[in-house]
């Protein structure tokens, strides 16, 4: 069984940007080769991690990959487009990933978990309640006017694959997790004095599918540009106390 690549505190790396297959580490009771897939979730969970350069390599493919699928869809798009993209070989685009729903899955992940915890570490900081929303409006605001970016229909056609769709779906349960914190961003402004008091369910319903719903419309027809900003400024007006101002200039 090969050693790891190198060592670094009490941790093992594996180096995964010369296409080259590794074996796990020998104190890891596993079979000696294994997918990729399978070696992050053993990663996970003895505490290994990827060099820096695997990541960026990663953050790069997931870059290219997100524009092919906002431009194309999902059903559209294949591992070769991925690597003519970004610019990388075959072996190299599969040391990192096995299939295009990898990648796509992985984009989904990212883009919950950014946000999540953007709320979460702007909290915990005891920021205004008003100028964390109004960061979050105005990101929605600008992605509701980029339909070009838009990953809508590429959601749509993903979560829609049979085998997928009789799966858990993960959908819906990032849903759930996007509304615990949703949730805990509005009782805090509430508790701050800072949102007024509303039902947080309904807000939150209102947000998310408001957003969602321009960003699908917006690839299949026109759409009027005010129509983000009447949205947001509709929001605001619900949640935002006279009174309570942002620290956004």
């Amino acid at each position: 069984m090969c050693k790891g690549d190198c060592k670094q505190g009490n941790y093992l790396y594996l180096d995964v940007d010369g296409g080259r297959e590794k074996s796990l580490p020998p104190f890891i009771d596993f079979q000696t080769h294994v997918s990729y897939n399978d070696f992050r979730h053993v990663c996970r969970k003895v505490g290994l991690f990827m060099n820096k350069r695997g990541q960026e390599t990663r953050k790069h493919i997931k870059k290219c990959a997100c524009s092919l699928f906002a431009e194309k869809g999902f059903k559209q798009v294949t591992m070769k487009d991925i690597c003519d993209a970004a610019k990388l070989s075959r072996g190299g685009l599969y040391c990192h990933y096995e299939s295009t729903r990898q990648i796509f899955q992985e984009i989904i992940d990212d883009m919950t978990s950014e946000q999540d915890n953007e709320i979460d570490l702007r909290i915990e900081q005891n920021c205004s309640a008003v100028t964390i929303l109004d960061k979050i409006l105005n990101k929605y605001e600008n992605e509701m006017l980029d339909s070009q970016s838009s990953l809508s229909i590429a959601i749509y056609e993903y979560f829609s694959i049979r085998d997928i769709a009789n799966q858990s779906n993960t959908l819906y349960e990032q849903y759930l997790i996007s509304a615990n914190t949703w949730k805990k961003l509005i009782q805090y402004g509430m508790d701050r004095h800072e949102f007024s008091e509303v039902d947080i369910s309904a807000v939150f319903d209102l947000i998310v599918f408001s957003y969602q719903g321009v960003r699908m419309y917006s690839k299949l027809m026109p759409m009027d540009k005010e129509t983000p900003s009447r949205i947001i400024k509709e929001i605001r007006r619900i949640l935002v106390k006279n009174g309570s101002n942002s620290d956004i200039v």
